[in-house]
């Protein structure tokens, strides 16, 4: 039913009419069913031609209906779910960074991977499942319209199936739902793996121990529970072939001992049952597709309920200011939760003013709150004290969008694409050149229609283009992270003496997160912070 809820919130009307050119495809096969049966009793006294014009028939409004039924459904599932892949998307972007750490990449990854194409997957079987469903209803019709004892008969067999069905299905589903859990487990060690392999690989107890104790561990619980959970949906598909093997049996050896039933008669029964097997089949081998897509659903709406809660206010921000005359924080508080159970570091009150064309050292021992201050200053983190004023105007959640387009920032642990992507420029290749010069990597990387030749560099190399992505931007506030901690000493003095002071002189504030103090002397002003407060705010040592 999540599945029908998902495809109606889509497209009710296409919905609709899908499913009645299935039913329409699926009574026209059962006609198929009734007729073949009629045409071979001997009993029909219709002359040939009109019984085979109506074969003709049957077999058009069943192919016509059922390519119909498919085609719309294909198309309106799929479009389901690149809305759901969008959806997801939009929200991840729209909600704040700080709960977004906190919920952590393997579950952000896992829902958009592994849940949305068990979703995919079943979105694709539906409207083979519409098919045959509607052929299964229109075989009962048939049986009900050759005897309604009959009929009773495969109600009473279908009731006893569907509950002893759902019975073995609910458990199914529990423990399916319980491998979804496991598997965030799974993604968050292959998230160690790649990121720790250096580590692994260097140390041979470290990675024994995280192999056994930690990913084949938790690999065995997903492995366990999708056995367990798989097993008993086999044992509901056997036992649903089963069920119908008796109920043929009961009409082929005891319905005729109960009242009088003529030959041709049975054979349309049996010749029914046996057509209803490929549809029942079917039906039965896609419900482990379903229900996983059922549990993946719910983990869908889960996160989006979750990411909904802290969404922010999505506009399209007016032009940044090009004229500014201060940025003050005012008693700014941010509490940052870790991951030991009711541990959390508290940064601030932080009361600090920054003025246009500045260089700002923010210093401190590792710990100390300088790259939470970094995402606070950006509006990155949302101040759960105090303000933000940009000139005279408050920082809310209605401009906050506006007020992140004055700053240019590489963090430490920064991304890098592969293209420019939105700066819009018509020099923008010829800027890039230069700017790949003054970096010392035109020698390395090449610029055409914004896309970069590589980014297969060194992590300072790296750094770099990212940094070259930030004069492209051209904003009125550059933050840099740590970003010559990965230099060579050559370019690092570069980095300091000329890159800084170039960006000063055309009118940039630039903040400085450094733990290099002998260049602490070309600083405006140095920082420091120490357990989340600011120690001093004053002038650089002579």
């Amino acid at each position: 039913m999540n599945l029908i809820y998902f495809l109606l919130r889509s497209s009710w009307t296409m919905v609709a009419i899908a499913i009645i050119t299935g039913f329409l495809s699926g009574g026209s096969s059962a006609g198929l069913i009734a007729l073949i049966s009629s045409a071979a009793s001997k009993s029909n006294t219709a002359p040939l031609t009109t019984i085979a014009w109506g074969f003709v028939g049957l077999v058009t409004v069943a192919l016509i209906t059922g390519v119909m039924s498919q085609i719309m459904l294909i198309r309106l599932s799929q479009n389901a779910v690149l809305q759901l892949r969008m959806q997801l998307s939009r929200q991840i972007l729209a909600s704040e960074l700080s709960h977004l750490e906190q919920l952590g990449n393997p579950r952000l990854l896992a829902t958009l991977t592994e849940d949305v194409q068990a979703v995919a997957n079943a979105v694709y079987v539906i409207p083979f499942l519409c098919i045959d469903i509607s052929m299964a209803l229109g075989c009962l019709l048939y049986i009900t319209w050759l005897s309604w004892l009959v009929f009773i008969m495969v109600v009473v067999l279908m009731l006893v199936a569907i509950g002893s069905c759902k019975w073995l299905l609910d458990r199914g589903e529990k423990l399916l739902a319980l491998a979804r859990e496991d598997q965030d487990a799974l993604f968050n060690n292959f998230s160690t793996i790649t990121a720790g392999i250096k580590e692994l690989k260097l140390h041979y107890q470290r990675r024994q121990f995280f192999l056994s104790n930690r990913l084949e561990a938790t690999a065995s619980r997903f492995r366990n529970h999708n056995v367990q959970g798989l097993t008993l949906f086999a044992t509901t598909t056997s036992w649903g072939k089963l069920i119908f093997f008796f109920a043929i049996g009961f009409v082929l050896f005891i319905l005729p001992h109960l009242f009088a039933i003529d030959a041709q008669t049975l054979s349309g029964y049996i010749l029914t049952f046996t057509y209803l097997m490929l549809p029942m089949d079917n039906i039965s081998n896609n419900l482990p597709l379903i229900s996983k897509a059922s549990v993946a659903l719910q983990k869908i709406e889960s996160l989006g309920l979750s990411l909904a809660s802290r969404a922010e206010v999505a506009t399209a921000p007016p032009h940044a200011l090009t004229n500014w005359h201060s940025l003050q924080l005012i008693n700014v508080a941010h509490t940052y939760y870790t991951d030991k159970e009711d541990s959390s570091f508290i940064l601030g009150p932080i009361n600090l003013t920054l003025y246009p064309q500045e260089l700002v050292f923010i210093v401190g021992g590792n710990g100390s709150g300088k790259s939470s201050l970094a995402k606070l200053i950006t509006g990155l983190y949302i101040p759960e004290n105090g303000e933000i004023i940009l000139d005279e105007t408050l920082i809310t959640e209605n401009n906050r969008e506006w007020y992140r387009q004055h700053f240019s920032v590489v963090f430490s642990d920064f991304y890098l694409f592969e293209e420019l992507l939105g700066l819009e420029n018509n020099n923008l290749d010829i800027q890039a050149q230069k700017y790949l010069q003054k970096l010392q990597l035109d020698h390395k990387v090449k610029i055409e229609n914004g896309q970069l030749s590589t980014t297969a560099l060194s992590q300072g190399q790296r750094k770099r283009l990212a940094l070259l992505t930030a004069y492209l931007e051209n904003r009125q506030i550059y933050l840099f992270d740590e970003w010559a901690a990965d230099q060579d000493p050559l370019f690092k003095d570069i980095f300091y003496t000329q890159l800084l002071p170039e960006l000063k002189s055309q009118g940039k504030t630039i903040l400085v997160i450094s733990h290099d103090d002998h260049y602490f002397h070309l600083a405006d002003r140095i920082i420091k912070l120490d357990y989340g407060k600011i120690e001093f705010d004053k002038l650089p040592a002579t």
